[in-house]
C-alpha cells in the first residue's frame, strides 16, 4: 500500500498532457497556453506621450517659460512639424512623440495664454515620454508555453492581435455512482435511499477546475450495470468512480474494471480518510474509484485526483502549497502510523495562519466539510497535537485572508 506521497507521484508520472486546440480569445482565461507566443513587433510601437499635455524641448523648460503652440497631435493622430526652440505641440495620451521632443508637460502643470502656453515648472529630459519598445521588445517571448491565461495575459496577448489562442484541451472526465441504495436529485426519496450527492459535488469540483464533466448516473449492485457504464464512462479523458471499490458481494467496481482491461497501479492508499482510493489506467485513460463515503469522495479528489486533472489540462503547478498553521484546538488521531487529513478551520492574522477543528471528523459528517477551510495534514508518527504546535495545511478556499464588506 502505497503512501500519500508516494500514490500522488504515481498518478502524476501516468496520467498523459491532453492534446491542444485553438480557442477565441474571448473564450481562453483560466486556459493553459500549449505554445510560446512572441512580440511580433515593439511594444509600444513607436515612441509616445504618457500624459495629456504638451510636447517640448526640456532644455527650453529649465525654469517657467512661454512656448507658441504651434500643432495639436490628437491620439492616433500625427505632425510632420518639428518642435524647434521656442516652440510646443499639444499632444493627447499615446500620440507619437513629434520630432524635436524629448519631453512631455502634463496639461495640468500649464495654463494656456491664447497661442502660447505657460509652463510653469521645471521640465526634466524624456519626462511622461514611453520609448518605443521599452515594454515590450520585438522577438521577446511575452506569453511562455504552460502559463495560466489570467485576465493580464489576454490583454498581453490580445495586444499583439491574437484572436485565437493555443491551449491544452480540457479533460472529459466521467463520473459514476455506485449502488442500489442511491436515487437521483429530484426522485422519490424513500427511508431507505439516499440522494446521490457525490456525483454532483464532483462536478462541481470538475468544473470549479475547468474540466468538463460527463454524468454516467448511477450503477445498480448487479455486474451488467456495471459493464454498461464503467464501459461508457472509458470513452472519457478519464473516470471517477464513487463508491463499490471494497471486496463486498455487491462491490463490483474493481473486478468490472479488470475485466475491460484497466490495469491497476495501486489498490488502496494509507491514509485517513480514503484508504480504499484505487487508481488505475487503461491506454491512456485514468480511472480514479473513489471511497462513497462523501467526505472522503472530496478529500481524495482535492488531494490525489484534482492534481492529476490540472497536470492533463497542462498546467505545471499542480501541488497545493503545505503552508503551516498554528493550532487553536487539539487534533487527535485514532492510531499512529496512518496520515490523517482533518477538516479545520483557518484564519489568517498579522500574517500568521491559524487552525482549529471544524468539527467531527467521522466521514460520515458533511458539515465539517462544508465548515472547513482547509485540511491539516496530521503525520504518521503522532496522534496528539496541542494548542499551540504547529501543523501543515493544505487550503481548500481562496476566500481565507479576504475580509468582509
Amino acid at each position: 500500500m502505497p503512501s500519500f506521497l508516494e500514490a500522488r507521484n504515481l498518478i502524476l508520472a501516468n496520467v498523459p498532457l491532453l492534446g491542444q486546440e485553438r480557442v477565441l480569445i474571448s473564450d481562453a482565461v483560466g486556459r493553459i497556453l500549449a505554445e510560446d507566443v512572441t512580440a511580433t513587433w515593439d511594444m509600444p510601437r513607436w515612441t509616445n506621450s504618457a500624459m495629456d499635455g504638451y510636447a517640448v524641448r526640456s532644455q527650453d523648460c529649465q525654469k517657467p517659460t512661454r512656448l507658441e503652440v504651434i500643432d495639436f497631435i490628437p491620439a492616433g493622430g500625427g505632425s510632420d512639424k518639428t518642435v524647434e526652440p521656442g516652440t510646443a505641440i499639444k499632444i493627447m495620451t499615446g500620440a507619437p512623440l513629434p520630432a524635436g521632443a524629448d519631453a512631455i508637460v502634463p496639461v495640468e502643470e500649464t495654463a494656456e495664454e491664447g497661442h502660447l502656453v505657460h509652463v510653469q515648472k521645471t521640465v526634466k529630459a524624456h519626462a511622461h515620454v514611453r520609448v518605443k519598445g521599452e515594454d515590450v521588445k520585438q522577438g521577446e517571448c511575452v506569453v511562455p508555453r504552460g502559463t495560466l491565461l489570467r485576465p493580464a495575459e489576454i490583454g498581453m496577448l490580445a495586444s499583439y492581435g491574437k484572436v485565437f489562442v493555443p491551449v491544452y484541451r480540457k479533460p472529459r472526465v466521467a463520473i459514476l455512482s455506485t449502488g442500489d441504495e442511491l436515487v437521483e436529485l429530484g426522485e422519490t426519496l424513500s427511508e431507505d435511499r439516499i440522494i446521490n450527492s457525490n456525483s454532483l459535488a464532483l462536478v462541481a469540483s470538475l468544473k470549479e477546475i475547468g474540466a468538463e464533466p460527463v454524468v454516467l448516473g448511477i450503477a445498480l449492485d448487479n455486474r451488467a450495470s456495471h459493464i454498461e457504464k464503467i464501459s461508457e464512462g472509458l470513452k472519457a479523458d478519464a473516470l471517477i468512480t464513487s463508491a463499490g471499490v471494497s471486496t463486498g458481494d455487491r462491490d463490483f467496481v474493481r473486478s468490472v474494471l479488470e475485466e475491460l482491461g484497466v490495469k491497476p497501479v495501486f489498490w488502496k492508499v494509507d491514509i485517513k480518510p480514503g484508504r480504499p482510493t484505487t487508481f488505475a489506467m487503461r491506454e491512456g485513460t485514468p480511472v480514479f474509484s473513489l471511497p462513497g463515503n462523501p467526505v472522503s469522495t472530496m478529500v481524495t479528489f482535492e488531494e490525489l485526483v484534482k492534481p492529476a486533472l490540472l497536470k492533463m489540462m497542462g498546467h505545471t503547478k499542480v501541488i497545493k502549497q503545505e503552508i503551516e498553521a498554528v493550532l487553536e484546538s487539539d487534533l487527535t488521531k485514532k492510531r499512529l502510523g496512518v496520515l490523517n487529513f482533518q477538516r479545520v478551520n483557518i484564519r489568517l492574522q498579522d500574517g500568521c495562519y491559524f487552525a482549529s477543528c471544524s468539527g467531527d471528523q467521522n466521514t460520515g459528517i458533511l458539515k465539517t466539510m462544508v465548515r472547513a477551510d482547509a485540511l491539516a495534514l496530521l503525520p504518521e508518527d503522532k496522534d496528539v497535537f496541542k494548542v499551540g504546535e504547529k501543523v501543515k495545511v493544505h487550503l481548500l478556499s481562496s476566500q481565507v485572508g479576504m475580509s468582509e464588506m
